[in-house]
């Protein structure tokens, strides 16, 4: 029998809550084919970490504080690109679980589940399988197949968060980032990531085409007031 011992799975843990993370690394850490090489409590640390580690799974919750976890995903696969991500969250709704997995997850594990099941789920990921119950799973096809069978575009749309459609709408108002940040309490820097998301899930290269897609697609309303000549209605 050889000698050589396989490497231990590298995890990187994406949590807001401390005594969550702490409690993860505890039980993760006590598995020796598992190994936690970073724990990250926003995206500026998530994806600093991801770059420097480069893990082989991250475990990404969907709530971040007032950050969407979601959002970040795409991030921190193009920062770590050989990395599998695996969402924990205690949302029960197929929403969420659509949503990650249309973002590009390997799977979703609830949070009321038994620690075994998170185990079974980090070594099933790591190996290229997704990880869903039978629920979710059938749930998500049905959707997923409807959506591109109607309409290919419904799926891109599907993917959005409610803050980025909020932001979709105030954007197609001629607000600026600044003002979005004001409108919607939140930093004008989060409103730039939020952008960045939505280009990407769209498939828009500015805001000009992201102003005519949410026309054509009702997700913003097309100005009805008049404006005078040489102005445009919408400032983007």
């Amino acid at each position: 029998m050889s000698g050589a011992t396989l490497e231990p799975i590298r995890i990187l843990i994406v949590d807001d809550h401390a005594v969550v993370r702490a409690g993860l690394r505890m039980l993760i850490d006590q598995n020796p084919a598992m190994k936690v090489i970073g724990l990250a409590g926003n995206r500026s640390e998530a994806l600093a970490i991801a770059a420097s580690e480069q893990p082989n799974l991250i475990i990404l919750d969907i709530l971040l504080g007032d950050e969407d976890g979601l959002t970040i995903l795409p991030e921190l696969r193009g920062v770590a690109k050989s990395a599998r991500v695996l969402v924990l969250t205690g949302l029960r709704g197929g929403e969420s679980q659509r949503r990650a997995m249309l973002a590009g997850a390997m799977g979703v594990v609830l949070k009321d589940h038994a620690a075994e099941v998170l185990i079974k789920a980090i070594n099933k990921v790591h190996e290229g399988e997704v990880w869903l119950d039978r629920l979710m799973m059938g749930g998500l096809l049905d959707e997923m197949t409807q959506a591109s069978e109607v309409d290919p575009e419904k799926a891109k749309i599907a993917s959005l968060t409610d803050r980025e459609r909020k932001v979709i709408a105030l954007i197609a108002e001629g607000l600026k980032n600044k003002q979005i940040g004001q409108r919607l309490f939140i930093a004008e820097t989060t409103v730039t990531h939020h952008l960045s998301s939505i280009f990407s899930k769209l498939d828009v290269s500015d805001r000009l085409e992201l102003v005519i897609y949410a026309f054509s697609r009702n997700l913003a309303k097309i100005p009805q007031k008049a404006t005078r000549p040489g102005n445009s209605p919408t400032n983007i």
